[in-house]
């Protein structure tokens, strides 16, 4: 699995341009389950397992990550662009991105520090202050590789450091999609839906479609969630640890969590001697908050591996955390399916 989160990751594939990771997972799960792409983008796939469900049960990860769109280019040849997603603009500055359809190399520009106003020496820079510069001398020049409405996304190096820990862009939640795609490709118990979803980072609009058409009785959504275990944060304020297995939510901003589910999750971590944890901080969202609320409802989990400096071009997971959180969810399938 790790070398197919080291692809994944590699990949573009903002939101509403999730193309070339819908094509990757296709090629990876087309001779182990059925799948289809319904009409926002989503692909659906079901899994045919040793026995029937007694209950249909849905994993859900998105394949879009956060990125940039290209809102405009100056008579300079710079390109103005908006954020897709939640960027802290601190992540952005100097910060080399791919553009467009032909991957244009770039870099995320700012005014020179000796040319900024005392006053505003410290200010959080505007994404409206940023830019990007693709080495073009006129906006006739950049207009021949780029056009407005491209993509823009992190360039950012895979790296393996440390005691296994894993740098790279867009681990949300591409190591999500990796985990599904793993048991997309094993044996399963019982019959399974799988949804990859699209548009999570711009307001989990894709698991609101997919889970209307699966109609599922359970999900699980299989995310990444802040890891803020690091130097300068109180131990009631890390959310999760890297190193302690995936992180149960019991509630985000957008979903309340059923406690029944909650507590199921570590009683089956228990019983298969599986590390988990919970999320301890009320933050956040994903796509259980539009599946929760499909047609009648839906009773939903979410299972996060935890992430460091997330939707940052170095985004940081521990390997052994991604296998932990793929036992988990396997298991709970199992168990809502014959609940």
């Amino acid at each position: 699995m790790l070398e197919m989160i080291k692809e994944l990751c590699t990949l573009p594939g903002i939101s509403g341009r999730e193309n070339a990771v819908r094509d990757y997972i296709i090629d990876k799960i087309k001779d182990y389950a059925e799948y289809s792409i319904d009409p926002l983008g989503n692909l659906l796939v079901f899994k045919k397992g040793k026995n029937s469900a007694k209950n249909k049960v849905m994993l859900d990860a998105h394949m879009d990550e956060v990125g940039l769109i290209i809102t405009a280019i100056t008579s300079e040849g710079f390109l103005r662009f908006a954020k897709v997603g939640g960027i802290d603009s601190r992540v952005m500055l100097g910060r080399p991105v791919r553009v467009g359809e032909k991957a244009i190399n770039g870099v995320i520009g700012i005014k020179p520090v000796h040319l900024v106003e005392k006053s505003q020496e410290a200010d959080i820079p505007k994404a409206d202050d940023l830019y990007i510069d693709i080495g073009a001398k006129s906006k006739e020049e950049a207009a021949e590789y780029v056009r407005l409405g491209d993509a823009a996304w992190f360039d950012s190096d895979f790296v393996e450091f440390g005691d296994g820990f894993i740098k790279a862009k867009a681990l949300d939640d591409r190591a999500g999609c990796a985990i599904l795609i793993e048991l997309i490709r094993s044996e399963l118990e019982y019959d399974t839906w799988f949804s990859f979803s699209v548009q999570e980072e711009i307001g989990t609009r894709g698991a609101q479609t997919s889970a209307f058409t699966i109609a599922p009785d359970y999900a699980i959504v299989v995310e990444t969630t802040t890891a803020a275990d690091i130097s300068g944060v109180k131990d009631e304020q890390r959310v999760c640890i890297c190193g302690e297995g995936g992180a149960v939510s019991f509630m985000d901003r957008r979903t309340v969590y059923s406690r029944e589910l909650f507590d199921k999750a570590f009683e089956v971590a228990k019983e298969k001697n599986i590390l988990c944890q919970p999320k301890t901080l009320v933050a956040g969202g994903n796509d259980a908050g539009a599946i929760h609320k499909s047609r009648g409802g839906v009773k939903t989990l979410t299972v996060s591996v935890p992430c460091r400096y997330l939707h940052s071009p170095g985004c940081v997971i521990k390997y052994a955390d991604a296998v932990e959180s793929m036992k988990l969810i396997g298991a709970l399938a199992e168990e809502f399916a014959k609940w």
